[in-house]
């Protein structure tokens, strides 16, 4: 299957998939895949636990850079970080030629799956995650198109894809 014209973005929380699933995604339907996290990284040659001492709003700044260049290619599959729909503009550059797609992934699921010691907004424990939940998911889900609950991998693509050509938002090539 080839899908043409747009993006496929992929928002949730730290840890719900959306590096694995669009990775997976990218080698089904031949599309580039995008991790933003990743790029900010070769793109500053810092990490982004480094770029986080220096603030939660100087990593978002660079975020928001890297979104309108990453953005200027297409299509593919864009993976963001968990805090992208902090700025409304980031969601707008992403929803210019993209579908946002909210993977949403239980937080027990999230917990026993990911070293929070690794993530910057988590290393203070599981009270911090929830409290994240709670201040993003109306985000999450006022700005996708399409909310897909993450409980396995395939099933996650699977529904992606069947979203994809129930909606005919591209033109679909076997």
């Amino acid at each position: 299957m080839k899908l043409l014209e747009q993006n496929i973005v992929l928002i949730g929380m730290p840890g719900c998939g959306k590096t694995t699933i669009g990775k997976k995604l990218s080698e089904n339907i031949g599309f580039k895949f995008c991790d933003i996290d990743e790029y900010i990284v070769n793109y500053t040659d810092q990490s982004i636990n480094e770029l986080f001492q220096k603030g939660e709003d100087y990593f978002r700044k660079i975020e928001s850079k890297v979104i309108k260049e990453v953005c200027k290619e297409y299509p593919q599959i864009i993976s963001t970080g968990g805090g992208i729909v902090k700025d409304y503009k980031n969601i707008n550059e992403l929803k210019k030629n993209g579908i946002i797609i909210f993977i949403n992934r239980p937080l027990e699921d999230i917990l026993s799956d990911i070293n929070i010691r690794e993530r910057p907004l988590l290393k203070e424990g599981s009270e911090k995650l929830y409290n994240i939940y709670k201040e993003r998911y109306n985000l999450y889900k006022s700005y996708c198109n399409k909310e897909i609950i993450n409980k396995n991998l395939y099933n996650c693509i699977d529904d992606i894809c069947n979203y994809i050509k129930i909606n005919n938002k591209y033109n679909i090539i076997k």
